[in-house]
């Protein structure tokens, strides 16, 4: 080789070798792509194993969750039947750090509350019975090229589940004794014709639960409903000829029930068509395509209720006073009420000692009544398994006797509209006569009105296990307290004035001497006329505070991912 090349390449070696520093830049350029390519391959597979870990921890809170009682072993069953590793329960109080090949899972039973408004609060850790589960898994992933370019990460996940029991239950105002004469008077004036049962077909009717789901099923058939689901059916209309066709028709319904709803359906003349939506609430279950049925759930409601609902509803006015309530509801919260029943009753009192002093004289008094019954009320509260379907428990709580009064003149022309609330307007209490030396005043009217509400009863919890629920065992809240109320709400109440008949006389002090005469008076009354209201409505059927509630199906559901 020539020696002017030997001395070049010399120089340039010496000139590479010198320069160290730029020789390592040029490497580190050259290794950059290559290290961030690893670092992004690892990180996928972290998040591969972060979602896997997700739908692990899913799974194992649901499985959990439906085998209340043995929480910890589903969760460990899950979690290494599906390939976690190394699965280590945390205790409470204990903190165990995760590490490569072993995972660490904390398992917390508790109740959840769906109605909760704060999501926080929704899950109460230990809170019994249990009905919920909380699961959070911690584990550390697999790291295949940048363990040493990247700190440890750890993977946490946390997910909850939670039963959906549900159940179907009923109230009713108690129906106290039957009365053929009566119910077949006021059927034939609510459906037209001439209804005309005995007190055995009556008797029939009450005893005989209807399949709500057969009921529609052989409602859609006459109304030509076909591929629907059963809240399709219920957002039609129907007669009541039809409805009591339909119900006379469902499979197992004994043979006396069957001919009264036959009957019923010949004699009705009322073309008036029911939305069958205000006569049945089937709640989640009216998803269910017609024919089929949800597991667990006895729908059944009673004959009589459902029959005496439909003529309400068919008339228009809603002027019935045995309506007992038909309702398929079924998440926790739901609430059930029974129809009206308004009652106007005109009483005159004896006054007794009419002289009150200072020639003031009372003449009468008179105790114009005027008495709702609103709703009989039933919630439901709860649904429990705390070892499963055979400890099923159903509370509900009941609130009979709920009832508004008042002491005052009402329009009688929306005495019969149930959908509008009444208006009243000041009656006439008292007379009163004025003797003084100038001033001789044969009649004075003492104006007045009151109103009160019962409300002052507490709800009743009436719970029903699983014999109560297969034999729809129908359990009673009762409360007769009505006179107390007069007494001490509406009658204290009572608000007087004086009409002195245009004489331009203010005689406004009168009321001083004259309201204690009238309270007592009124107070001496309340009783018999409480007897008397209780004896109209027991007549017609109808128990005051009183609510029949009877749980006819309820399932423990099946456990599901919440918040």
């Amino acid at each position: 080789m020539p020696l002017l090349a030997c001395n070049a390449i010399g120089r340039l070696a010496r000139l590479m070798l010198a320069d160290r520093q730029a020789n390592i830049a040029v490497m580190t350029a050259l290794s950059a792509p290559v290290a961030l390519a690893l670092v992004a391959i690892d990180e996928a597979s972290i998040y591969t194993e972060r979602r896997e870990a997700q739908a692990m921890v899913d799974l194992a809170a649901i499985t959990a969750a439906s085998n209340i009682t043995k929480v910890y072993t589903a969760v460990v069953t899950t979690l290494t039947d599906n390939g976690m590793p190394g699965v280590v329960v945390q205790g409470s109080g204990q903190t165990i750090a995760p590490a490569v090949g072993k995972t660490v899972v904390s398992v917390t039973p508790g109740r959840y509350a769906a109605s909760t408004a704060d999501v926080s609060q929704r899950f109460q850790s230990g809170v019994t019975p249990y009905n919920a589960v909380r699961v959070t898994l911690k584990k550390i992933p697999a790291r295949y090229f940048a363990s040493s370019l990247l700190p440890t990460p750890v993977i946490g996940t946390e997910a909850t589940a939670s039963m959906t029991p549900q159940a179907t239950f009923s109230v009713g105002s108690r129906l106290l004794s039957v009365n053929g004469g009566i119910l077949n008077a006021l059927l034939s004036g609510l459906l037209g014709g001439n209804i005309s049962l005995s007190v055995m077909d009556y008797n029939g009717l009450i005893s005989a639960d209807v399949s709500v789901l057969s009921f529609i099923d052989g409602l859609a058939t006459q109304l030509s409903l076909t591929g629907v689901t059963y809240s399709d059916v219920l957002a039609s209309k129907a007669t009541v000829g039809q409805i009591a066709t339909a119900m006379a028709n469902v499979p197992g319904l004994g043979n006396t029930a069957k001919l009264a709803l036959q009957t019923i359906a010949s004699k009705s003349t009322s073309t008036g068509k029911i939305p069958l939506n205000k006569l049945v609430d089937l709640g989640a279950v009216g998803s269910l395509a017609l024919g089929q049925r949800p597991t667990g759930l006895g729908l059944d409601t009673n004959a009589m209720g459902m029959l005496t609902a439909a003529a309400v509803l068919a008339n228009g006015t809603n002027q019935a006073q045995v309506n007992l309530g038909a309702t398929v509801p079924d998440g926790i919260g739901t609430v059930v009420r029974t129809a009206q029943t308004r009652i106007k009753l005109i009483a005159s009192v004896g006054v007794g000692t009419p002289g009150l002093g200072g020639g003031i004289s009372l003449l009468a008094v008179n105790l114009p009544l005027n008495v709702e019954v609103a709703y009989a009320e039933a919630k439901l509260t709860d649904i429990t398994c705390p070892t499963g379907p055979s400890s099923i428990n159903v509370s509900i709580a009941a609130h009979p006797g709920i009832a508004s009064l008042h002491l005052a003149n009402s329009n009688s022309s929306g005495f019969g509209d149930f959908s509008q609330p009444q208006t009243f307007t000041d009656a006439e209490i008292a007379d009163v006569s004025l003797h003084l030396l100038l001033i001789n005043i044969p009649l004075i009217q003492v104006m007045g009105s009151a109103a009160t509400a019962i409300t002052n009863n507490s709800p009743t919890t009436l719970n029903f296990n699983a014999t109560d629920i297969a034999n729809k065992t129908v359990k009673t809240v009762s409360t007769r307290n009505i006179s107390q109320s007069l007494t001490t709400s509406l009658v204290g109440n009572l608000s007087l004035s004086v009409n002195a008949l245009g004489l331009g006389i203010d005689l406004t002090a009168l009321l001083a001497t004259v309201k204690p005469a009238v309270v007592a008076v009124l107070n001496g009354v309340t009783a018999p006329v409480d007897d008397l209201l209780y004896n109209v409505l027991s007549a017609l059927g109808v128990g005051v505070g009183q609510a029949d509630v009877r749980v006819t199906g309820a399932t423990c559901g099946r456990a599901v991912l919440v918040q």
